[in-house]
């Protein structure tokens, strides 16, 4: 599941949202997160199983991250 940068998301916003539903990411590792979307464009935030990618997608996009599409498989 992959983030992409964006124009109105902060950083801080961007590092709270990952650890507030992202299984195992601290505030600390969104921020982390957040520089590699701002340097690179993106950043891969969750790689596991179909059902919770889905549902962390929805959150993720519901609190205002710009989503890439949800790859199916």
């Amino acid at each position: 599941m992959i983030v992409r940068n964006d124009s109105h998301n902060t950083f801080d916003h961007v590092a709270q949202t990952l650890a507030r539903y992202i299984p195992g990411v601290s505030v600390a590792r969104g921020h982390e997160i957040a520089n590699t979307i701002h340097n690179s464009g993106q950043a891969l935030v969750y790689c596991g199983m179909q059902e919770p990618a889905e549902l962390y997608w929805e959150q993720l996009k519901g609190a205002g991250l710009t989503m890439a599409p949800l790859e199916q498989g």
